[in-house]
């Protein structure tokens, strides 16, 4: 189906004022268009957060028809279905559809089979919050330098640096790579998609965009010195593996388990001592310390081959003989009895999901499976990353997948020390907090900054809905990656609503920009327009002409848009979507 760039007329139906819902309300009001809001059951004060921004809020106590009626569906020019489950999403979106079928409309749908066959039968548009933002997540656990963007048919990398020294975006970066965000240090607000002549200095985050080739130019990694491998070749040191598997043991084994395995030791070493200066066959021959070490085994083990015999030997050896005997068997027994319950109960304690991750260093600890943990998940296990799953929810669905893909689950609460302790927390790479509640997963990423201390090398990205609670959060305490899903996936509801392709969303350092394809309307405000009219805080990355199979990578600011061209633009969204409804205008003569 081929949607329509939006008019300057008709409203916008949002039905279901849940987090994301609210959030999408404020997004299209404050691009000026008329917004109606369905409300399904929202928390109390979403109605009244609705209409306090603008929106006119209908009831749906007489079913989603009666609902999208009064809410003007014969009127509107899109509906976005936002309701708290899928069932609801569904029956509104395939309702609207009936209805209307040349409508725009959005659903969100987390259930993946359903999602492809609405999009596929119904001709729904389906966007699902998990995918959007799992991306950001994933990659703020995994610390990468940057992320890859497909641009027409080029993959770059986002990348964010420090200023090297003071001076201008040209000088330090270069003409080919893009810049899309500079914060400077302190309150100072971020600078979205400057020019190259912008002066900044030493300490400024810049954020920049370029291919693979581009990067090199810029950032080389410093050579290795002369007559040292580099470290990531660096074999490590016998000692060192050794250390990590006495540790990873000692780790797993109960502590009356090794204190028995000790004292066999002991006496199987004395014993040992023992045969070399007292035992002497008729001959007069004396054992060698193998032949000691293995009648040792046999009188502990009570097995009696008869190649050897205290029968001929001083009383005081067979005395000696009579206590190993006694001594070895019961420390024998009880070395087997606490090895098989260790077995037994590691065993039981992973069928329940509370065995200690043993012997796990770098991995990521997700708290929290929902859909977007469970993206993040299949994620990380697909980078190569061990996972460990918290999950206070002995029935939640998504746990046999987590399974599937590899990662280790542990159910119980991740605000204990006794979980966290559980799921190796010192040594992982990263914690993801993902649970379905705010307060949650504040308390959970408070927990466990506590119990790390003053070990900073483990980040801790966390995931909150409301962007307002997500900024307080991260300026009161101090969280450097605090990500709001409802922030993240609105503008993608919003664009696609209003006719905008979004083909992806990211977060230039704390800001959150759009990735997105325009095609110039024949006639709108873009046909013939330059490239240096258009909005301020967007960037025009490459133009694919009509006609041409390959887009311009190197765009200019006097390069000239005509109709039939797709740009691919970066930048806030409210800019994105000021440049579409810049294109559905008339082109002023």
């Amino acid at each position: 189906m081929e949607h329509l760039p939006a008019g300057p007329g008709g409203h916008v139906i949002v039905h279901g004022l849940e987090g994301l819902g609210l959030r999408v309300v404020e997004h299209l009001v404050a691009l000026g268009l008329e917004v109606v809001a369905v409300d399904d059951g929202a928390r109390p004060g979403a109605v009244q957060a609705a209409t306090a921004l603008g929106a006119d809020v209908v009831p749906h106590h007489d079913g989603a028809a009666a609902a999208l009626s009064a809410a003007g569906l014969r009127d509107c020019r899109a509906v976005v279905c936002l309701s708290a489950t899928d069932l609801g999403a569904l029956e509104t979106a395939l309702l609207a559809r009936r209805l209307r079928p040349e409508l725009t409309v959005v659903a969100q749908i987390r259930n993946p089979a359903v999602a492809r066959a609405v999009r596929a039968d119904a001709d729904v548009l389906v966007l699902d919050v998990a995918t959007i933002a799992s991306p950001a997540i994933v990659e703020a656990c995994l610390g990468e330098q940057g992320h890859g963007l497909r641009v027409a048919d080029e993959v770059v990398q986002v990348r964010t640096l420090a200023a090297p020294r003071d001076g201008q975006l040209r000088d330090l970066f270069g003409e080919s790579l893009v810049p899309l965000c500079v914060e400077p240090p302190g309150e100072a607000d971020p600078v979205v998609c400057p020019g190259r002549d912008l002066q900044v200095v030493v300490g400024d985050e810049v954020t920049l965009l370029g291919s693979a080739a581009d990067w090199r130019d810029v950032v080389e990694p410093p050579p290795p010195l002369a007559g040292h491998p580099p470290a990531a070749r660096r074999a490590p040191r016998p000692g060192a593996r050794l250390r990590r598997w006495g540790q990873a043991v000692a780790r797993a084994t109960d502590v009356r388990l090794r204190r028995a395995l000790a004292t066999l030791v002991v006496l199987g070493l004395v014993s040992v001592g023992v045969l070399l200066l007292g035992y002497q066959e008729p001959d007069g021959t004396r054992m060698t310390p193998l032949d000691a070490l293995y009648f040792t085994a046999e009188t502990i083990g009570t097995i009696g081959y008869g190649d050897f015999s205290f029968r001929q030997q001083p009383d005081w050896l067979r005395a000696y003989a009579v206590l190993l005997m006694l001594a070895g068997a019961v420390l024998a027994a009880l070395t087997y009895a606490l090895l098989t319950n260790l077995l037994v109960s590691q065993r039981l304690q992973e069928s329940f999901g509370h065995g200690q991750v043993t012997g796990l260093r770098g991995h990521v600890v997700v708290v929290g499976l929902g859909s977007v943990g469970v993206r993040v998940v299949e994620s990380v296990r697909a980078a190569g990353t061990p996972v460990v799953v918290v999950e206070s929810d002995e029935g939640n669905r998504y746990l046999a997948q987590a399974r599937a893909l590899g990662a280790k689950v542990v159910l119980g609460d991740a605000t204990l020390a006794g979980t966290l302790e559980l799921v190796n927390l010192d040594q992982a790479r990263a914690v993801a907090v993902l649970t379905a509640d705010d307060l949650t997963n504040l308390e959970v990423a408070l927990a466990v900054r506590d119990w790390l201390g003053e070990r900073t090398g483990v980040t801790v990205a966390m995931r909150l809905f409301d962007r307002r609670l997500a900024a307080t959060v991260r300026q009161a305490f101090g969280f450097t990656h605090v990500r709001s899903t409802d922030e993240l996936a609105a503008p993608w509801f919003v664009g696609a609503a209003l006719g905008l392709q979004v083909l992806g969303t990211f977060l230039a350092g704390d800001v959150p920009l759009l990735h997105a394809r325009v095609q110039v309307t024949p006639g709108g405000g873009l046909d013939g327009a330059r490239l240096d009219a258009l909005t301020g805080r967007s960037r025009v990355l490459s133009v694919r002409h009509a006609g041409e199979a390959s887009a311009h990578r190197v765009v200019r600011r006097w390069t000239t848009l005509e109709a039939g061209d797709e740009a691919f633009v970066v930048g806030p969204h409210e800019e994105l979507l000021a440049l579409l409804r810049q294109d559905a205008l008339p082109r002023r003569q």
